[in-house]
Formats: C-alpha cells, sequence, structure tokens
C-alpha cells in the first residue's frame, strides 16, 4: 500500500509500532499447543485480569474468539439471541451455522443495542412452539451503528433479561467503549460470561485476539480453538506486540474518536441526509449512506483517500493511529469535494 494514501477502510490496516517489532523480535516462546509459551501465557493472563475474568485464550481472529464462544456456550439446533447486523450475525460469512450448529434470533439494533424486551420475547417464545433460546450476543461497540458504545446500565438490563443464560460480548473494540464511555473494560465485561476483544484493530498489534471468561469455559476453548486450526505453536512472537498493545495503546484510542468526529462533521456538511450526527459519534468509526456510494468511493480514491462499504449503500470511515491529522484533513477535503 502506498504510502501516502490515507486508509480510512479499516483499523485493521495498522501496522505495528517500532516497539512491537523489538518485543516480536525478542520474545520468549514455546510451544502453546502445550501450554508452554511464557509470553502468550503472560498475554492471556493479563487480558484475563484487565476484564475481571478468571482466564482467556489467545486465537487468531476475532472472528474465531466469537465462534470459539459459541461452540462452549451453545448448543446445537439452539437459537442465540443478537442484533441483526452484529459481526457474529452478519460479518463472519454464516459461521455461526457451520461451526455450532445454532441460528441466530435476529432483533433491532440500529442504534448498537439490544433491547431486553426482545430478549425476554426470545426466551419465552421456547413456550410456543420455538427454538430454545441457549445465549445471548451484544457487540461493543456496535460497528454497523458508527462505533457505538453501550451503556453500563444497558448491558446490565441485558444481562438480567437473559435470567442466567449465556452473554457473549464480542468486544473487538472494547477498549474504545472504555475511553469513550470513562467506564473500565472490567466493568462492561461483569455483564457477560465471555469476552472476545482483539488486539489488531486500533491496538495496532498485526494478529489475534483473546477470549476471556470463566476458566472451565476458556479450558473447553482450548479444545475448540484446536478443532478450528487456531492452536499457534511459537505464538509468543506475535503475543508480545499484543502486550505492548494492553500497555501503550489504549489511552491514544482518544486521538483516533477526535479524527472521527471531525470526519463525521465532514460528511454531515456534504451530504446532511446521509445518517450522520456528529455528536453520536463516540468512537473511530463513522457510516454513512451517500446518493451513490460507487461515485464517492472512486472520487475518494482519486484523491489518495480510501472507504469502504459494510452493507449495500453504506459507506463506513475508521480512523486509527496510522492516519494523523493532516491525513485527516485531506479526507474531509476530499469529502467536502465528493460529488
Amino acid at each position: 500500500m502506498p504510502q501516502d494514501l490515507v486508509d480510512l477502510r479499516s483499523d485493521t490496516v495498522t501496522r505495528p509500532t517500532p516497539e512491537m517489532r523489538r518485543a516480536m523480535a525478542e520474545a520468549e516462546v514455546g510451544d502453546d499447543g502445550y501450554g508452554e509459551d511464557p509470553t502468550v501465557n503472560r498475554l492471556e493472563e493479563e487480558l484475563a485480569a484487565r476484564l475481571g475474568k478468571p482466564a482467556a485464550l489467545f486465537v487468531p481472529s476475532g472472528t474465531m474468539a466469537n465462534q470459539v464462544a459459541l461452540r462452549v456456550l451453545t448448543q446445537p439446533g439452539t437459537a442465540v439471541v443478537a442484533g441483526r447486523r452484529q459481526h457474529i450475525v452478519a460479518y463472519e460469512l454464516g459461521a455461526g451455522a457451520r461451526n455450532a450448529s445454532v441460528q441466530f434470533h435476529m432483533v433491532d439494533d440500529a442504534r448498537g443495542t439490544v433491547a431486553p424486551r426482545d430478549v425476554v420475547w426470545a426466551r419465552l417464545a421456547a413456550d410456543h412452539h420455538q427454538p430454545t433460546v441457549s445465549a445471548v450476543c451484544v457487540e461493543n461497540t456496535h460497528m454497523a451503528a458508527g462505533g457505538a458504545p453501550w451503556a453500563i446500565s444497558d448491558l446490565r438490563a441485558v444481562q438480567a433479561a437473559a435470567a442466567g443464560l449465556a452473554v457473549h460480548m464480542d468486544g473487538a473494540r472494547l477498549f474504545n467503549a472504555e475511553v469513550a464511555t470513562g467506564v473500565p473494560a472490567a466493568a462492561m465485561a461483569a455483564a457477560a460470561t465471555t469476552v472476545s476483544c482483539c488486539l489488531s484493530k486500533g491496538l495496532c498489534a498485526p494478529v489475534g485476539s483473546l477470549l476471556a471468561g470463566p476458566a472451565d469455559v476458556v479450558e473447553e476453548g482450548r479444545i475448540e480453538r484446536k478443532r478450528l486450526g487456531g492452536t499457534m505453536r511459537q505464538a509468543g512472537v506475535v503475543a508480545a506486540a499484543g502486550l505492548v498493545a494492553l500497555a501503550s495503546m489504549v489511552e491514544r484510542l482518544a486521538e483516533d474518536h477526535a479524527r472521527a468526529r471531525r470526519l463525521a462533521e465532514a460528511v454531515a456538511g456534504r451530504w446532511p441526509d446521509a445518517g450522520v450526527d456528529p455528536g453520536a459519534v463516540r468512537t473511530n468509526v463513522v457510516v454513512f449512506e451517500p446518493p451513490s456510494v460507487d461515485e464517492v468511493l472512486e472520487h475518494l480514491r482519486a484523491e489518495g483517500v480510501l472507504a469502504g462499504t459494510i452493507a449495500p449503500g453504506v459507506v463506513r470511515l475508521v480512523t486509527h493511529r496510522d492516519v494523523d491529522d493532516d491525513g485527516v484533513e485531506r479526507a474531509v477535503a476530499a469529502l467536502a469535494a465528493a460529488p
């Protein structure tokens, strides 16, 4: 990718920092399949402690973390309550049905949250010839809703509505939620049985996610990780970057949030009816619906700005460490001149 492009397609395009590269080169490693990689073990312990969970499991991707959670929390033939635009529903290529033999009971999540009443309805529907619900999923932050973070009260309300059923939190951008709301990640994680967390988005690590939860659930997750081909052997090389990410990349997410609001202002100024309220953009994702997606993307690329789509007619811009203030201003100028 040419260095002069402003790449706003995703925060997954971030490159590891010099400190991460040094840590990777010097990482102490062992065979993680035998539980003998000290750097992986330290990463799992640190993330678990940070989320207030007894244990955590290092996996190659956020999708695998979510899929492992489904395999250990649910039973084949049951339903999982989730927002229809959540990543686990819409952006994992039907993996829940393939890997866990579950179906999703999809509910409205236009604002990024799941209504407790919808969870209760789905549970009660089992008494009326509908599938039994085995788990509830939430996404924090909710990407398709413009990176919306959950309020802690709303998370607790969904937990209560689940009435003892497992709750999985797709927390790929959980630390964005922590920075945006001021609520510690552990407090939000307390409302869920398991929590996935991505290191390779705004935290800039080159690869990896973790699944945190009860020790017995995580131990079962290790078996499912192996079944899915996710045991990475001398994975301390990449886990070392994850440790740096947790130590030094969280607080700086506020910079990404401020830059996203700047982009949101530009989008709202150019297309007032595109569905963007700059005041509601609290993290690093801007989602909007311009009159002609293809024309906008082509124009932005011609101006050296890369953007992406997440649905028909829906454009996404995502800020991250590798796009500085100058890059954002280039994008703002390109948006202002868009057809």
